[in-house]
């Protein structure tokens, strides 16, 4: 069940296994050549839908493969893609910030859009949740937006470094920070163009259907960022909480009724 107003989902919708064809492909994005898989039910596509992982992540992720594989189910096409200097895709993850994620957003579905696969929806995860629902105004081919577990502004990201790098690379023009065990090269740049966007203006103005989907025991982006979001947007909107799951729907079943529930939402809005 869907509803405008904000729900506890509490059962899974059922979603009809399909034939998986994947397809790696490669399209131009904000620093160079992007890396993706074009996932693609054997049935005729309901349409498609571009999917943006993580920050710091990639398409490889579990929540993410696992979010696209129920999408995929549900038939739809789904793209899932490498950011500008992350996994397969070019460029240095130094020089890159949220406008370059937007812009790697809006190249994802323009890829589809030549693919014949016209994007239909465009699903974030995380801080990519906060740049979909930047990308949707430069992508009027895509009528509905998810924003999964995102944050209510891509400037919440800056939780996640400590105070003196920082400081150092607002100093240095750079930083060496570690994120999940890994070491991240940040800019002063990536800081600077974290203010640059107004989430709440660009929310309001969406003017296509929205769902907001969150886990209830989300420790990294807090139920209250999404809870936020659903406020600042206006209707049609839709906000699903799913009791216990956490920022990367760690199990299974919680990733399996996200997608259930984002089928459930593109089935209906379209």
């Amino acid at each position: 069940m869907l509803v405008s107003e904000p729900l506890i989902a509490n059962c899974e919708l059922p979603v009809a296994p399909m034939p998986h064809i994947h397809e790696i492909v490669t399209f131009p994005g904000s620093g160079g050549q992007l890396s993706g898989t074009l996932q693609v039910p054997e049935e005729h596509p309901k349409g498609g839908v571009v999917l943006a992982h993580c920050f710091t992540c990639s398409r490889s992720l579990k929540v993410t493969r696992n979010l696209a594989t129920g999408i995929e189910d549900g038939g739809y096409a789904v793209l899932r893609f490498d950011f500008t200097g992350l996994g397969e895709s070019e460029g240095e993850f130094a020089e890159t910030n949220v406008t370059t994620n937007v812009s790697d957003i809006e190249a994802a579905a323009s890829y589809l859009e030549a693919r014949q696969l016209r994007p239909c929806a465009l699903v974030g995860h995380s801080l990519g949740g906060a740049a979909t629902l930047l990308a949707a105004a430069n992508t009027p081919s895509a009528r509905a937006v998810v924003a999964v577990a995102a944050p209510f502004s891509p400037d919440h990201v800056r939780h996640l470094f400590a105070e003196d790098d920082v400081e150092q690379a607002l100093a240095a023009g750079r930083a060496t920070v570690r994120i999940a065990g890994r070491p991240f090269q940040i800019s002063a740049q990536f800081l600077r163009d974290l203010e640059r966007h107004c989430s709440p203006e660009r929310i309001r103005q969406l003017g296509r259907p929205l769902l907001v989907v969150h886990g209830t025991r989300d420790a990294t982006v807090e139920i209250e960022e999404g809870e936020r979001i659903f406020a600042a947007a206006q209707q049609p909107r839709w906000f699903a909480a799913i009791p216990n799951a956490d920022h990367l729907f760690g199990q299974q079943r919680h990733a399996e009724q996200a997608a259930a529930i984002i089928v459930s939402f593109l089935d209906t809005v379209l």
